[in-house]
């Protein structure tokens, strides 16, 4: 069978053998009572390194997104949303289903949302509106094609809120892409906001999980909203200590997914092919002028080995991780070549 390339997202990265190692070799509590090492070493080093009082390990992105709306909302709040975000877009609801919270999406450019079409959408106060109480900013900016938005971008869009004494949650999965692109400290960008959410099962390749970091009474709520949520773990630092190695030693390689995924862009525009602008590790094509649509792109890459994962009628993903070689980057635009045009 011929290796597969696999290009649907980052989530597919599998740990290192030094990460399975540290799984097979953590010490280990129950995290509920708070005796897990691995775990307590974990969240102490994400709040140092996001510049935060305190850290939360949760089971995934989804989940901790949404124990931080649940940390900072009450029932029937209102919350801004940019109008194609991850929270918004792919959390199956959790929002509204759990949260009974009212998402507020709005338009923006590239993710970011000025202060004019920020105030357009602000409720007076009125008893017949809900109270706005949270907006929620991504970076970097899946459904915009991974664009890293700059520090100065998500400050100026956290003071807009915090003027109106709104708070702030950064969907941070790929914050450490935008950190590689603009080739500035994490904390740069995590300092404006009140709550922040990592990934450490997308790039940086750990086999699960995620964090969720702000003060130390947030984490406090936080914490209580993820046992309520069924996610209080007991011997967790089995997969607690893959995420250590992925902070530690994972976030500066992420620089060579983004020169891959530039040279396949390149290579697609080569082609003929409407891509996207490319800053991180994801690449959008538009392929309404070749084919019928994105499922049979899809498909038909698929046939040759490649894998690729549609996110609309008319355009496709493709995201670079630690499995994509520069020889993948050239097989996958020589059989685009050939599985698109003929």
């Amino acid at each position: 069978m011929q290796n597969l390339i696999d290009l649907r997202s980052d989530t597919v990265t599998q740990p290192t053998e030094e990460m399975r190692e540290a799984s097979a070799k953590a010490k280990v509590g129950d995290d509920v009572f708070g005796d897990d090492p691995t775990v307590n070493e974990l969240e102490e080093y994400a709040a140092n390194l996001l510049g935060k009082e305190n850290a939360l390990f949760v089971s995934s992105g989804t989940q901790g997104n949404l124990v931080s709306v649940l940390a900072q909302t009450r029932l029937g709040d209102e919350i801004i949303v940019e109008q194609d975000s991850h929270i918004y877009y792919y959390e199956v609801g959790g929002l509204s289903a759990i949260g009974e919270n009212i998402p507020r999406p709005i338009p923006s450019t590239d993710g970011y949302i000025s202060r004019s079409n920020f105030e357009k959408f602000i409720r007076p106060q009125d008893i017949h509106f809900p109270q706005t109480s949270l907006f929620c900013l991504e970076n970097t900016h899946n459904r915009h094609g991974g664009v890293a938005l700059s520090s100065n971008q998500i400050g100026e869009m956290a003071n807009f809120a915090h003027e109106l004494e709104i708070n702030v949650h950064l969907d941070g999965a790929r914050l450490f892409n935008a950190v590689i692109y603009h080739n500035e400290k994490v904390t740069k960008f995590t300092k404006h906001v009140n709550s922040v959410q990592i990934c450490l099962s997308k790039g940086l390749s750990a086999p699960v999980g995620s964090i969720v970091a702000g003060t130390a009474d947030f984490i406090d709520q936080a914490r209580k909203k993820r046992k309520m949520l069924g996610g209080g773990m007991r011997q967790v630092g089995i997969i607690a200590a893959p995420g250590l190695i992925a902070l530690k030693k994972m976030r500066e390689r992420l620089v060579n997914d983004h020169i891959n995924a530039r040279n396949l862009a390149v290579g697609l525009s080569e082609l003929g092919i409407n891509v996207w602008p490319s800053q991180t590790n994801i690449v959008v094509a538009d392929i309404r002028s070749i084919l019928r649509n994105s499922d049979e792109a899809v498909s038909r890459l698929a046939s040759k080995g490649i894998l690729i994962v549609p996110i609309g009628t008319d355009l496709v993903r493709m995201t670079t991780h630690r499995h994509i070689t520069e020889e993948n980057i050239e097989i996958t635009i020589k059989e685009i070549s050939k599985a698109w045009f003929n």
